[in-house]
């Protein structure tokens, strides 16, 4: 698999420092896209730790609504990251087909349910439209890039959790007695 990573300690905050390569980068970008019903993602592929298949998790209670549960991937329990509510998407069960995208998201590592991976994309930063070229206020969202077929939002995987959703999935994690 492409996206291999050794696995961080225990923890809740993860130790390892943030990835610096992202779409502004000065060098060509390399995004890794997927789908979400009909509408296309990307993430930077630095902050991709690995692509596993669907797996069940367990809810978290009092954590933030845009966390769905947690997920035990190798004895690491991450966080799965709900990016159909955040984006407002209708929500639906997961199918067996769909993926589990895990990255570091904000200093900590998680796992984000995505319906499929188109693969990676490599683009000059000059192909990346930053969000607020689009529109003013677009929240989670780094930019644009352009696809054959399509376009894709870069998921800006680091403000997927507000400070005050983060003590709060903090919190809950601290209650359940694990370690994320």
């Amino acid at each position: 698999m492409p996206f291999e990573a050794p696995s961080p300690p225990p923890s809740h905050r993860d130790p390892r420092p943030a990835p610096q390569a992202g779409p502004t980068a000065a060098v060509d970008a390399q995004l890794l896209v997927f789908r979400l019903d009909d509408r296309r993602f990307a993430l930077p592929a630095g902050a991709v730790e690995r692509v596993l298949p669907m797996m069940a998790w367990a809810p978290l209670p009092g954590a933030p609504e845009v966390v769905a549960g947690v997920v035990d991937v190798a004895g690491r329990i991450l966080p799965v990251f709900d990016l159909r509510r955040r984006f407002a998407l209708p929500a639906r069960e997961p199918l067996l087909s769909d993926v589990l995208v895990l990255v570091r998201a904000g200093g900590r590592s998680a796992a984000l349910p995505a319906d499929g991976v188109d693969g990676l994309l490599k683009r000059a930063p000059a192909a990346v439209t930053p969000a607020p070229a689009i529109a003013a206020g677009l929240r989670h969202v780094e930019g644009v890039v352009s696809l054959d077929d399509g376009v894709a939002f870069i998921h800006d995987v680091d403000a997927f959790l507000s400070a005050a959703e983060g003590r709060q999935l903090d919190r809950a994690l601290d209650a359940r007695g694990t370690a994320a």
